[in-house]
């Protein structure tokens, strides 16, 4: 089964809009656990204009399955990586100011930075994931920072999907996840994944150790409840 990780960020973000704490971040993250989800991730921008600094230290005390960080490498979220400590960490290459994330690196151009960074979490005991966009040469080059995994980044198939061509929007991820394999990286996935599409995503991509979900979660939540959408994503993941 692929383990489904729950991105929060949206949570943070409603929170945020009334400056209380309602939700209560922490308790819909506990809440997801105990809904059968394997793990949360996290996203925080330097902004803090939903998940702040302060949540990834104060989830790292109740989460009880899996922690994963995303973001750009800069000093700050190097620094609240190495105090957090979660179990993994997922380098994104997003500008300060990009609402969400829209491209994966370039290994190659990149290679002597990313190596640097993998080899400082890996030092520690974090397992690294570089997002990538399922393109050979991308996972080549991830393959030789040392990295343990890589994230796909799925907008595109998640494109194709919705204009009616599945397997022309599988293929490239499909390609790329047999090179990852090939050269012993593990293959995680996210971005505009959904109810709609996540199991054909499944079924077509080989050695899918795990997904994370948020933006399209939390919104088939506010329509069918938080529980049941965890589940009915577990189901489709199976």
């Amino acid at each position: 089964m692929t383990v489904l990780s729950v991105n929060v960020n949206k949570i943070a973000t409603l929170r945020n809009a009334r400056g209380g704490n309602v939700p209560n971040l922490i308790k819909v993250a506990q809440d997801i656990e105990r809904f059968g989800g394997q793990g949360i991730t996290i996203h925080p921008r330097p902004d803090e204009r939903h998940i702040r600094y302060q949540d990834a230290r104060d989830l790292k005390k109740i989460v009880t399955t899996e922690l994963n960080i995303e973001g750009n490498p800069i000093d700050s979220f190097v620094q609240l990586v190495d105090e957090v400590q979660p179990h993994q960490v997922t380098l994104v290459p997003d500008a300060p100011d990009a609402i969400t994330s829209n491209a994966g690196w370039d290994t190659i151009k990149h290679h002597s930075y990313l190596s640097e960074i993998v080899k400082h979490f890996k030092n520690q005991g974090i397992r690294t994931s570089i997002f990538v966009d399922p393109v050979i040469e991308m996972i080549e080059g991830a393959a030789k920072t040392g990295v343990d995994r890589i994230e796909l980044y799925t907008e595109e198939y998640a494109v194709q999907f919705s204009k009616g061509n599945p397997e022309k929007g599988v293929q490239p991820y499909r390609d790329a996840a047999l090179k990852a394999h090939e050269l012993g990286l593990g293959i995680n996935a996210g971005h505009d994944l959904s109810l709609e599409n996540i199991k054909y995503f499944k079924e077509n991509v080989p050695n899918l150790i795990e997904v994370s979900i948020g933006h399209a979660l939390i919104s088939e939540s506010i329509y069918l409840g938080l529980e049941n959408v965890v589940n009915m994503y577990k189901s489709r993941l199976a």
